[in-house]
């Protein structure tokens, strides 16, 4: 019993790591289409995230057949109710990564007022964070997830110099700032899918020590 157990924990782990790359790979997509005004890498972003919900239904049956089929001991549920959490902020993060690309058609044929290099920056770090929480969970790396926690300083002070960035190109020109206002909220989903990675992260800590930020 406990061999099959441990079979099916091995399929959940690999099936966690396909949709981390999934959800890389919609917010690569997402930021190269923004950077070359590239339609075709927006629409993969946003296919990515279809193959994103199909990876989370997949996922959430292997979750609820553990529960249900097997006998899990404490450890084993915190493991598995984790794994139910983190898909959630994984989902979410391919919405995101998605609605970038949907900004970033809308602007496609418009020459940029700026140029999105904090952005690109906010982008390379959010991949960073979400690869390094899944790896934790996998490897039970309770560093590495401290350490994604930590690291997401690094994309809310960008965001902050994105902001200001922004703020000071409107008042420069009024006239800019539509798209202006297209870039703040595509900064603000990156910095939302940084959040995620550190929700998937918390949830690692918890599967690993039984202790939760935000659960007493």
């Amino acid at each position: 019993m406990r061999k099959s157990f441990e079979a099916q924990l091995e399929l959940l782990n690999n099936e966690l790591i396909q949709m981390g790359a999934l959800v890389e790979r919609a917010i690569a997509c997402a930021v190269k289409a923004l950077i070359e005004q590239d339609t075709k890498q927006a629409k993969r972003a946003i296919d990515c995230d279809i193959e994103v919900d199909h990876k989370e239904k997949e996922i959430e049956n292997i979750c609820f057949k553990l529960l249900l089929q097997q006998q899990p001991v404490a450890k084993d549920l915190r493991l598995i109710s984790s794994a139910l959490k983190m898909i959630t902020d994984m989902e979410r993060i391919g919405d995101q990564a998605a609605d970038i690309s949907e900004i970033t058609m809308l602007m496609a044929d418009t020459p940029y007022v700026m140029q999105p290099d904090h952005i690109s920056d906010m982008a390379r770090a959010t991949i960073k964070m979400v690869t390094d929480s899944v790896d934790a969970f996998v490897k039970r790396d309770l560093n590495l997830a401290q350490s994604v926690v930590e690291y997401d300083d690094n994309v809310d002070n960008l965001f902050t110099s994105v902001k200001s960035d922004l703020i000071k190109l409107i008042h420069e020109n009024v006239d800019k700032g539509e798209q202006a206002v297209d870039f703040l909220l595509v900064a603000k989903y990156f910095e939302r899918i940084g959040d995620h990675a550190v929700n998937i992260a918390e949830w690692v800590i918890f599967s690993i020590t039984g202790k939760h930020k935000n659960k007493k």
